[in-house]
Formats: C-alpha cells, structure tokens, sequence
C-alpha cells in the first residue's frame, strides 16, 4: 500500500499553499511524495516549495498540445482562460481539476490523497489511515449532501451530477443527491484509470478530451458517481460519511476569535484545516492559529 499526496494549484494560492507544504514536512508522514501541478507562468513561484519529497510538475507535461494557457481579454489580462478547438474556454479552476484526474491515470501509488491548497494539517498524520487492513482506500460520501450544501450552490451540484452520469453512460443520468465533494478526499489510482476508460467508451473520445469539452465539471463528482455506481464502493475503496478535514465554506472573513472557536469545535477525526481562499481570511492568522510560524 503507498500513498501520494497531490495538489493543484496557481500563484493566487501560492501563500496557502506554502502554508499546506510546511503542514505537510511538519506532520505528515508515510508517503511517497507530494505533487503540486501549476500552469508554466507559475512554475518559477512554486519551484520555492520543491523539495526532496515534493515536486512541482508543469501541466504542458499533463495536457495535450491543444489546450493552452494565455491572458483572459474579458477581464484585462488579469485572469488566464484556457483554449482549446475541442470545447469552450475553461477558468483556472476547471484545468486544476484536470490535472488531478490526469495525475490519477499516471501515479504508480496505489492510493491518491487530493488536497487543496486551502488546507493545513493540524494532528500528525501517517497517510497509511488513507486505506484500511485490506488496502482499501477510503472513500467519502454523504448521501443527502447535496441538499446540504449551501443553497446558492445546490443548483450547479445537481448540474455537475448530471453531467458525471452522461460521461459515465449511466443508464438513469439524473442527478444523484449524494455528496462527493471535499478538499481532501482520497482515491484508488487504479480507479481513476478505470473512470478514465469508462469515458472513453461512452463518448468514443480520449477521457481528457471529453472532460476538457465541457465547462460543467466536478472530478470529486465524476469518480464518486463511477465508484458508487459503476464500479461498486467494495472493489478497491471502503465508504466513510466522516471528511477527513474541518472545513469553513463561507464567504465571511474570519477574525482570530472566530477562526480559534471553528478550529476547538473540530471532531476527533477531522485532521486537517480548510478555510476556503475565497473568505478572504488572513493566511498569516491561520498560519498562527495552526501552530505554524517561527
């Protein structure tokens, strides 16, 4: 059984990535290494974090020729827009989930932990809890969790859902109302390349091909409908409704007496941290909070 941590990222997140990497070298332990995948622009900023066990990898070696990077004209040239001739312009956070899937068809390990850059590891941590006795990785899902999500989001979750169903060729591709999302979730590499395949044979495309023509993407979605209804939860993976991390989705920028109160109330199998970038929350102060300066 081995383990490999993966992240993708770009220089918006470059600080609380940072904050994630020395987490990592200060309470992880077990695993083969830590991937971190930028587009090119971003890869002399992030190459700051390389180290013995931890690898930067440049997405012009994960995608095709074809689809590209450049300035975004609709916002001034302050955001980057992905083109491609097989689909629509995609956003940053569309090629992020690309490059984990693309990692996932590549990585020799047997298990994948995908964690955001808006993560930080609080409790020592050994990546072997990631799969029981038997090799299982396990895998997260909360049935009803769609309903739960926060209400200006439950339209674009049931948009995802179905979406994975068509890719998939499910016979009923009506959204699911199970949850699948998470900022740190783990999967059986074997089955990412098996999701991949299944693609494959449903759209007559190349699995990158197929994902990277359509703007209505969630890789967490994708593969946990695959594994729920596909290939079946017991192949390779054992089913936990528990997140592995505490995590702040809310756009409300968190002082230090909010932020220290979220982090007490954490529950006993929650290990991590994850304060969403877009709550504007100080890095410093989470880096304070953590137990992480000096």
């Amino acid at each position: 059984m081995t383990q490999v941590i993966v992240t993708s990222s770009y220089r918006g997140d470059l600080e609380r990535c940072r904050l994630l990497c020395d987490s990592i070298d200060a309470r992880v332990t077990g695993h083969s290494k830590h991937i971190i995948a930028v587009e090119p622009r971003d890869l002399a900023l992030f190459k700051t974090l390389a180290g013995s066990r931890r690898e930067i990898v440049d997405e012009r070696d994960l995608f095709p020729w074809w689809l590209r990077a450049f300035p975004d004209p609709m916002r001034l040239g302050k955001r980057r827009v992905w083109l491609s001739p097989k689909g629509p312009p995609l956003h940053g956070w569309h090629t992020q989930q690309l490059r984990r899937l693309v990692l996932g068809t590549k990585l020799t390990e047997t298990a994948m932990v995908t964690v955001d850059s808006d993560v930080v590891f609080l409790k020592p941590v050994d990546t072997s809890i990631f799969q029981n006795e038997a090799g299982k990785v396990y895998f997260y899902r909360k049935p009803g969790g769609v309903r739960e999500a926060l209400r200006q989001y439950q339209d674009v979750h049931y948009a995802w859902s179905r979406k994975a169903g068509e890719l998939l060729g499910l016979a009923d591709p009506a959204p699911s109302d199970t949850g699948y999302i998470f900022n740190l979730v783990t999967w059986a590499t074997e089955s990412v390349r098996a999701m991949n395949a299944r693609i494959e044979a449903t759209t007559g495309r190349s699995a990158f091909t197929a994902l990277a023509g359509t703007r209505c993407i969630s890789e967490c979605t994708i593969f946990g409908r695959y594994v729920d209804e596909v290939e079946g939860i017991g192949m390779r993976h054992v089913e936990t409704n528990s997140p592995f991390a505490a995590t702040y989705w809310d756009h409300a920028t968190l002082d230090e007496t909010s932020l220290t109160g979220f982090v007490e109330a954490m529950k006993p199998h929650e290990l991590a941290l994850g304060v969403q970038s877009f709550s504007g929350t100080d890095t410093a102060l989470i880096r304070r909070v953590a137990g992480l300066t000096g």
